[in-house]
């Protein structure tokens, strides 16, 4: 078990050394590496696991360096259902429990007529909510709505609740091909909720 276990760490630490030279690569922008353009061999999966509220686990316990979560995050790749840690030499798989990372805090900026919302993400990337980053809710096993953002390349973010909350507090009724539908604007989009008959029963 020990020698599992220091092959393990040996792995973790060569990844992180792995992903910080692929973070300084030539070619890097925003501080983001193009992992869209590696596609190196898969070196089997790495006990790590991502919560459904977006902490880091390695090997059962928490990540608590912020800064260690950060740099991983920049190297992640989704593949299908699958998701895993990618630099230009090697491929490990991890767990995602639902979406990779949390959208904590969101601001307002523009009139009602011109809304724009721009999210934080646990990881500390800013996003703009628009055509390209999109909202999308899914059915909760509670009956209610998950809202989640697309962050890049097939990588989402689940939103708050209590932002959600915000979000129905600035919801919408508009025709979607020809059906009322409940939901929010951000940067000229309209992003649909729920069926608006649905929500007024509800309420």
């Amino acid at each position: 078990m020990a020698n599992q276990g220091q092959s393990a760490d040996r792995g973790l630490e060569g990844l992180t050394a792995a992903a910080k030279s692929a973070a300084n690569a030539e070619g890097a922008r925003k501080g983001l590496p193009p992992v869209h353009l590696w596609n190196p061999p898969f070196c089997g999966d790495l006990d790590i696991r991502i919560a459904a509220d977006g902490t880091w686990f390695y090997m059962g316990t928490p990540i608590g360096r912020h800064a260690l979560v950060r740099l991983f995050s920049t190297i992640l790749k989704r593949e299908g259902d699958k998701h895993f840690l990618v630099t230009p030499v090697e491929k490990v798989g991890i767990r995602v429990d639902d979406a990779p990372f949390m959208a904590v805090e969101m601001l307002r900026s523009g009139e009602d007529n011109h809304r724009v919302l721009s999210f934080r993400t646990n990881v500390d990337d800013w996003v703009t909510c628009d055509a390209a980053h999109r909202l999308r809710f899914e059915q909760a096993a509670d009956g209610g709505l998950t809202p989640y953002l697309h962050v890049r390349a097939d990588l989402w973010a689940k939103v708050a609740r209590a932002l959600y909350y915000d979000l129905v507090d600035m919801g919408e009724e508009r025709m979607v091909d020809g059906q009322p539908m409940f939901g929010v604007e951000s940067a000229g989009e309209f992003f649909a909720m729920a069926d608006a008959e649905q929500v007024r029963a509800a309420l």
